[in-house]
């Protein structure tokens, strides 16, 4: 599952497979880079990020918006958000440049996200089941309605003595054939492929029949256009848009947290350490993962089009669409 770039190697991997890190990451796979392939702030900038975010914090996490240049989670002196501003705002700016050079197809007409740092210890933090990132999960709804475009999210380990471990078990394919029916997101196969094309910007494949779990009809689009309006004025607005896609998502999502017999289950388990000033990059929609220990990071967030995968059948869009919608009583 660990797809390893010593930073020596991404030039000439950039150079001669241009895909090769985009087809890693939709196949599942943790991109992971031992040495940080970019410039990290100075030490003295880390030691701030480190020491100063985490007392005035008034969020979950500390998050700088690329959309709106502005940070949010902070309650501190001027002087203090105006800091982290600069260094959240700068260390965004160097890795849009790393991931537009590294996968230009895939990143083209992409959606920057948060830049957010993660202070606090995320081993034993009190946080709800739904909140936690000590339990293996999917992302979904985090960001809005994303109406099938991917997840891309890439971390920073900036603890200069700590391992950030994560664990997974495995990727949306494989948990979907295991789990999809019991956690009420899967059905029978669909129909057959018929007519024409969907219109919308999320797919290009032929339309199936009316059980479609995940096509959207026009309530879900006229209400989509209406929270996108509310949102250029209430931002929050957006995060309560969900097409059918995300529905099936987020509650696959609440069903990984919720459920003893998935969440206690060793099944299938694996570990990942990284260690201080390393970085790895994961459709965070495609792979399950947890961090059950590490303090200090930085984490991008990034929305791609699904138009953009050259491994489309793999999408969790794609998978969702081969089945007829799921049995109400699921």
């Amino acid at each position: 599952m660990l797809h390893t770039v010593p930073r020596e190697d991404l030039d000439a991997l950039v150079q001669h497979e241009p895909r090769a890190l985009s087809d890693a990451l939709e196949q599942g796979r943790i991109v992971y880079f031992p040495s940080c392939p970019i410039a990290l702030p100075e030490e003295a900038e880390l030691s701030f990020l480190r020491e100063e975010i985490g007392p005035n914090l008034r969020r979950k996490n500390v998050s700088w918006y690329f959309d709106r240049d502005r940070v949010k989670g902070l309650e501190t002196a001027p002087v203090v958000a105006e800091r982290a501003h600069r260094l959240l705002r700068e260390h965004a700016a160097r890795v849009r440049e790393l991931l537009t050079r590294a996968m230009p197809e895939f990143s083209r007409g992409w959606t920057p996200g948060t830049t957010s740092v993660r202070p606090f210890q995320e081993k034993g933090r009190a946080l709800s089941a739904h909140a936690s990132n000590e339990l293996v999960h999917v992302d979904a709804g985090a960001y809005g309605a994303t109406h099938g475009d991917r997840v891309l999210r890439f971390f920073v380990n900036i603890n200069p003595r700590e391992d950030r471990v994560w664990v997974s078990r495995g990727a949306f394919p494989e948990l979907f054939a295991a789990h999809g029916r019991e956690a009420g997101i899967a059905g029978e196969p669909a129909d057959p492929i018929v007519g024409t094309p969907m219109i919308g910007t999320q797919s290009s494949s032929p339309q199936r029949g009316r059980n479609d779990p995940v096509r959207e009809g026009p309530f879900d689009r006229a209400f989509t256009s209406v929270v996108n309006a509310g949102a250029r004025l209430a931002p929050a607005l957006k995060m309560i848009d969900s097409s059918p896609y995300d529905r099936l998502m987020r509650r696959f999502h609440n069903w990984m947290k919720d459920t003893p017999s998935f969440r206690d289950s060793q099944v299938g388990l694996q570990t990942f350490r990284f260690p201080p000033l390393s970085a790895w990059m994961v459709l965070t929609d495609q792979v399950s993962h947890a961090c059950i220990e590490g303090q200090h990071a930085l984490i991008d967030t990034f929305i791609v089009p699904l138009a953009n995968c050259r491994l489309r059948e793999l999408s969790p869009y794609e998978i969702l669409r081969a089945q007829r919608a799921p049995d109400a009583r699921t």
